[in-house]
C-alpha cells in the first residue's frame, strides 16, 4: 500500500513542477512579446520613427512624430508637440534616448529663444518633455549634441552668438555653461554686415566645435574645454570667399576631410582637416548649380549618404538636390548630377541610415518628398509619395 503521507507530497510536488513550469512557460512567452514589442516599435525592421521640426510662421503645430513604412515608402503621424514657438531644429543624443529642439521663443517670458529636451519612449518612439532652457539670445537657427552626449551647442543667428548647455544624466538640460559672442563683419559687408552663426558641428571625439558664420564668411573653430567653456582653437577659423555666407558644416567619418555649404554663393568647399588642432585648409570650391543657371539661389543643407561615397545638398530656389561623388583619398568631389524637390525652398533633407530613401523638407510647400535611392549611382527618383507638414525645416531619423 502506497503511503498517503508521500502520496500527497508527490502529488504536491507534481502540482508545483506544473505550476513552474507553467509560470517559466509565461515568463519566456511574456518576454518574447516584449521583444517583438520593442522590435516591431522601437527598432524596427520595415518602419522607423522620424521627427519633423516646423516653423510656425507656416501654421504648423510644433514637433511632428512621424512613423515610416519603409515597405509602402509613407509617412503615418503619430504624435504632435505643441510646445513653444517654432522648432525649428532638432537633434538626438548619442543613445538616442533623448530629443533637442530650438524654439523661436520658448515657454518662458524672457523674449528670447529656447531649447527643450524630451525623452523618447524607448517603445513607441513618442515624445515627453522634460524640461527647457533660454538660449539667452534671440533667434537659434541649429542645435547640435557632443558625440560624448556632455554638451548641447546652439548657433544664435539673431544674436550673433553660440550657446552651450551641459546635459544631465537624466536627459534634461542645465543652464547655460557658455554665451560666446561673435563680432565684426564680413570682408564684403556690402552683403553682410554683422555675424549670424548658422549652425554648430562638433568632431566625432568632441575636442572642437565648428561654427559656420554666414555673416563674417568664417567657419569659427572652437576648443571645447570641460565644465562646457569654449575657447578658440589654435587655429581659430578658416576664411571662406567673400559673400559666400557658409551655413551648414559636415565632417567625413574618416575625419580628414569637411565640407561646408556656402548660403550665398551656392557653393560647397571641401576641407582637409587637422585632427590634432581642428585646423581647417581649403582644398576645392565648387558650384552647386548647373552650368549657365542664373536665377536666384540659395544653398541650404548638406549630409553624406551612409557608406560616405556621396554628399548631397539642396538649393533653394533652383529647388534641387546636387549630388557628388567623394574620393575618400583627397577629399574631392565630382558632381553626379541634380534631382528635383518636387517643391520650393527645400531648408532640410535627410537620408535614412540604410541609404535607400531620402526625404527632403520643401518649406514654401508645405510637404515631404521621397526618393528611393540607388546606393550604387547615388542617384534618386521620387517614389510618388508625399505627406504634407505645414512649414518643414527638420528631419531626422530615430
Amino acid at each position: 500500500m502506497i503511503d498517503n503521507k508521500y502520496f500527497f507530497n508527490f502529488k504536491k510536488v507534481k502540482i508545483k513542477n506544473i505550476l513552474m513550469k507553467n509560470i517559466l512557460s509565461f515568463g519566456i512567452a511574456l518576454a518574447l512579446l516584449a521583444s517583438g514589442i520593442e522590435n516591431t516599435l522601437a527598432q524596427p525592421g520595415s518602419k522607423d520613427i522620424i521627427y519633423a521640426g516646423t516653423s510656425s510662421a507656416r501654421g504648423s503645430k510644433g514637433i511632428y512624430v512621424l512613423e515610416f513604412d519603409r515597405t509602402l515608402g509613407k509617412l503615418k503621424e503619430l504624435q504632435t508637440l505643441t510646445e513653444g514657438n517654432g522648432p525649428g531644429f532638432l537633434a538626438l543624443s548619442p543613445g538616442k534616448d533623448f530629443l533637442y529642439s530650438i524654439y523661436g521663443k520658448g515657454t518662458a517670458t524672457d523674449g528670447n529663444g529656447a531649447v527643450m529636451a524630451f525623452k523618447i519612449d524607448p517603445f513607441t518612439g513618442l515624445l515627453k518633455k522634460l524640461n527647457e532652457q533660454s538660449v539667452q539670445a534671440k533667434g537659434p537657427a541649429h542645435i547640435s549634441i557632443d558625440p560624448k552626449g556632455r554638451f548641447a551647442y546652439t548657433a544664435n543667428y539673431g544674436d550673433a552668438s553660440v550657446t552651450v548647455f551641459p546635459i544631465n544624466s537624466d536627459g534634461t538640460l542645465a543652464k547655460a555653461s557658455d554665451v560666446v559672442k561673435h563680432t565684426g563683419s564680413s570682408i564684403n559687408p556690402q552683403r553682410q554686415k554683422e555675424p549670424h552663426p548658422h549652425s554648430s558641428i562638433p568632431s566625432s571625439d568632441g575636442k572642437f566645435l565648428y561654427v559656420s558664420d554666414l555673416g563674417l564668411d568664417k567657419i569659427m573653430i572652437y576648443e571645447v574645454l570641460d565644465g562646457g567653456k569654449l575657447k578658440p582653437a589654435a587655429v581659430p577659423f578658416v576664411q571662406v570667399a567673400a559673400g559666400s555666407g557658409p551655413r551648414h558644416f559636415k565632417i567625413h567619418e574618416n575625419g580628414n576631410f569637411a565640407y561646408s555649404v556656402d548660403e550665398l554663393s551656392n557653393t560647397i568647399v571641401a576641407f582637409k582637416v587637422n585632427k590634432k588642432t581642428g585646423a581647417l585648409t581649403i582644398l576645392e570650391s565648387l558650384s552647386m548649380l548647373p552650368e549657365g543657371y542664373k536665377e536666384v539661389t540659395y544653398a541650404s543643407d548638406v549630409h553624406f549618404s551612409p557608406d560616405g561615397k556621396f554628399i548631397y545638398a539642396s538649393n533653394r530656389g533652383h529647388e534641387s538636390l546636387v549630388i557628388y561623388q567623394v574620393n575618400a583619398k583627397n577629399g574631392k568631389l565630382s558632381m553626379i548630377g541634380h534631382e528635383p524637390t518636387g517643391g520650393k525652398h527645400p531648408r532640410n533633407f535627410m537620408i535614412d541610415r540604410k541609404g535607400e530613401f531620402v526625404l527632403v523638407g520643401n518649406m514654401n510647400t508645405d510637404n515631404v518628398v521621397i526618393f528611393n535611392r540607388d546606393a550604387k549611382t547615388g542617384l534618386l527618383k521620387p517614389n510618388g509619395q508625399q505627406y504634407t507638414i505645414p512649414g518643414i525645416t527638420c528631419l531626422i531619423q530615430l
